[in-house]
């Protein structure tokens, strides 16, 4: 079954010389790094206050394929896109690029959940971040 996604959001993230590890290549961690810098960047458009705020996106679930070992030095282009809404979560999915080079590096899911961060549990996704998702 073929997963709904909308184009939400496209950042662009140098690589740095500190993003490699022993191997001489990217870390794998550094390529959720990359994702999560798309998704901080998306919600910022939204308006979303991420300092200290009393609801918001909390990550449940996080994936990355690795498809290509990526060096240094470069720009990554990191698409989110968001998949179907449901009542409290939202499924983002993610394709890394290196500029200027063609294929994916990288494909990832991370399952957000709207959460109330005083009683700690999730809630309804408020009405106007789901306009801002609607089609």
């Amino acid at each position: 079954m073929e997963k709904k996604r909308k184009l939400v959001y496209v950042e662009r993230v140098p690589i740095r010389w500190g993003d490699m590890d022993a191997y001489g290549h990217v870390n794998n961690t550094v390529y959720f790094r990359f994702m999560e810098q798309a998704r901080v960047g998306w919600m910022a458009t939204l308006g979303l206050n991420l300092v200290a705020p009393e609801q918001g996106p909390v990550i449940v679930t996080a994936s990355c394929v690795f498809l290509k070992q990526l060096d240094y030095p470069g720009t990554m282009e990191v698409r989110m896109y968001a998949g179907d809404l449901g009542r409290s979560s939202l499924m983002s999915y993610y394709e890394l690029r290196k500029e200027g080079e063609e294929g994916l590096y990288a494909t990832g899911e991370a399952k957000i959940v709207w959460a109330d961060q005083r009683e700690r549990k999730s809630m309804p996704i408020p009405d106007w971040v789901r306009e801002k998702l609607r089609d």
